[in-house]
């Protein structure tokens, strides 16, 4: 099962998730600081998702941004990193830091952030300082040197949340053809959702 994000209403927030009312089905999702900074209790919010499966338990971790989403999936791509480590790193530094401290090889600066230590830095440097790209100039301005893959991504993620919202995979793909360059599913869904809106 994978569910690709969630729309619906912050009934409660705590201090590392929130309960998202979707439809009056309440989700506990896993939220980093930087995520739970953007959610206000009572207002509506879309959040990307991940499910994490375990034996013992399933556990869905929230992302306010696709950004942030992308580089959850990186680093709990590195061996020994844990989504619970992953959420606890996201917490502690913004987007564009950790990818600096990452493409400039800055060991002592990634050991700073928890769960972190000597042999974990110098994995996420071997592991990921070819895949993230930073601008110093916008502080959660990621992007991704692997850009093709992402935007290959992008339409049948969106696809899916479209028919998942009701439209018919008739309406939808006519127009997500229209779309042209999207960098996120969020922004594709919502340029699609305009177009059907007028189409209907």
């Amino acid at each position: 099962m994978m569910i690709g994000f969630l729309r619906g209403t912050v009934a409660y927030l705590f201090t590392d998730d929130c309960l998202l009312d979707v439809q009056g089905v309440g989700y506990r999702v896993s939220v980093s600081g930087m995520t739970r900074a953007k959610l206000r209790q009572g207002e509506p919010a879309l959040l990307f998702t991940y499910l994490s499966v375990r034996e013992d338990a399933l556990q869905l971790y929230g992302f306010a941004t696709q950004e942030e989403y992308d580089v959850f999936l990186h680093l709990i791509g590195v061996s020994g990193i844990g989504p619970r480590v992953a959420l606890g790193i996201l917490s502690s530094t913004t987007l564009s830091s950790l990818c600096s401290a990452i493409a400039n090889q800055q060991a002592t600066v990634l050991t700073k952030l928890p769960g972190i230590g000597k042999k974990s830095a110098e994995r996420l440097i071997l592991e990921l300082k070819d895949k993230l790209a930073f601008s110093p100039s916008e502080e959660d301005d990621v992007s991704f040197r692997e850009t093709s893959a992402v935007a290959e991504g992008v339409v049948p993620e969106a696809a899916a949340a479209l028919e998942s919202l009701g439209y018919a995979s008739s309406e939808i793909a006519p127009v997500l053809k229209q779309l042209g360059k999207c960098e996120t599913t969020e922004e594709a869904i919502r340029l699609a959702l305009k177009k059907l809106g007028h189409a209907r």
